[in-house]
C-alpha cells in the first residue's frame, strides 16, 4: 500500500514539474519577444497583419457609443467626425516643443511627455493557472521591461527630428484613419475640456504604423520572427503563424482635449494583446499550449518626479 502511495505522489509531482517547466518555456518566449520588440524596437518588420476576427473571436466594441451632439462647442455628427478633430489636435500637439535638461545634455522634445508600462495577465498553461510562476512574473518583469519616457503613441522618440516608427515610418502627424476605427465617443467635461475615446479595429500580428493597431498604439512588431529565430522551439504540427497568435484588440485611448487651443492636455491609451501559444515543443515537452495577455499603457503627462527618475528635468 505504501509502495503504490508513493508511485502515485512520484507522478504527481513530474507532472506538475512539467507543467511549471512548460510555463517557464512561455515565460522566456514572450519575455525575450518583448525584450526584442519593446525594449529594443526595430528590426525587419515583414509579416502582413489580418483581421483581428481570423483569431477567433469577434471584434466587438468596449466603449460606449458615439451620440451625436455639440461637446466643448465643437459639433460632431459622425464618428468620422471625431477621428478627424483628434487627428487635427494630435497633429497640433505634437507641433509643440520644449527645452529639456537630458542627463546633463540641453535637448527639445515634446511638450507633452508620458510614461509607459507594461503588465502580464491570465499566464495559463493548458488551459491552467500556477500560482508560483504567477508571483514570479511581476520580478521576472521588471528586469526585461523598464518602463520610459513616451510621446503621443505610435511614438519612437520623444525628440521630434527622430519620431518613426517601424520601418522609418514617420509619426510626428497622426496615422489614424476613420476606417481604423471601431468606435470613438465624446464626453463634455464643462471646463472647456472635452474626453475623446477612441477603440481601433483589432489586428492579428499588428505592425508599428502599419495598420489600425499601429496607427493608433505602439504595437509590437513582428513577434513570431523572433519566436522563430529560437532554436529549442518547433511545433508539433502546423506553421509558427499558426500556433503562435498575437491578437490585439479591446484597447482604447482616452484623450482630453483643450477646445479653446485644439491641445491635448492629458491621456492615457491601453493597448491589449492576448498571445496564444499551441503545439509548441521544447526538449521534453511535447504539444504544449499556453496564453497570456499584455496590458500596455501610456499615460500623459509624465511627472516631474517620474521625468526626474530618468534623468529629465525641465530646462
Amino acid at each position: 500500500m505504501a509502495r503504490g502511495n508513493f508511485s502515485m505522489k512520484a507522478k504527481s509531482k513530474l507532472g506538475n514539474f512539467n507543467k511549471f517547466l512548460a510555463v517557464l518555456l512561455v515565460i522566456a518566449l514572450v519575455f525575450l519577444v518583448l525584450t526584442v520588440t519593446v525594449i529594443k524596437p526595430g528590426g525587419a518588420y515583414v509579416a502582413a497583419p489580418v483581421d483581428a476576427d481570423a483569431a477567433g473571436d469577434a471584434d466587438v466594441a468596449t466603449i460606449d457609443e458615439f451620440v451625436p451632439d455639440t461637446y466643448g462647442g465643437i459639433e460632431f455628427n459622425t464618428v468620422e467626425d471625431v477621428v478627424n478633430y483628434y487627428i487635427q489636435c494630435y497633429n497640433y500637439t505634437k507641433t509643440l516643443t520644449a527645452q529639456y535638461n537630458d542627463n546633463g545634455t540641453t535637448a527639445t522634445y515634446y511638450k507633452l511627455l508620458g510614461m509607459e508600462d507594461l503588465t502580464i495577465e491570465n499566464l495559463l498553461v493548458e488551459g491552467k493557472s500556477n500560482d508560483v510562476v504567477n508571483k514570479l512574473v511581476p520580478s521576472i518583469l521588471g528586469s526585461v521591461f523598464k518602463g520610459g519616457v513616451k510621446g503621443l503613441p505610435p511614438c519612437g522618440n520623444i525628440s521630434p527630428t527622430a519620431d518613426k516608427v517601424g520601418d522609418g515610418i514617420d509619426v510626428t502627424k497622426s496615422l489614424l484613419t476613420a476606417d481604423d476605427v471601431l468606435m470613438a465617443n465624446v464626453v463634455d467635461n464643462g471646463d472647456g475640456t472635452i474626453n475623446i475615446t477612441i477603440q481601433p479595429k483589432g489586428v492579428v500580428l499588428s505592425m508599428p504604423g502599419s495598420d489600425a493597431q499601429g496607427h493608433f498604439f505602439n504595437t509590437l512588431g513582428d513577434i513570431t520572427s523572433t519566436v522563430e529565430s529560437i532554436s529549442v522551439l518547433s511545433f508539433s504540427s502546423g506553421t509558427i503563424s499558426e500556433n503562435f497568435v498575437v491578437d490585439y484588440k479591446g484597447g482604447s485611448g482616452t484623450v482630453t482635449i483643450n477646445t479653446a487651443t485644439g491641445e491635448i492636455v492629458s491621456g492615457e491609451y491601453t493597448m491589449r494583446v492576448h498571445i496564444d501559444v499551441q503545439h509548441a515543443d521544447v526538449a521534453i515537452l511535447k504539444d504544449k499550449s499556453a496564453s497570456l495577455d499584455i496590458v500596455y499603457k501610456n499615460t500623459f503627462p509624465a511627472t516631474a518626479e517620474q521625468l526626474t527618475e530618468k534623468g529629465i528635468t525641465a530646462a
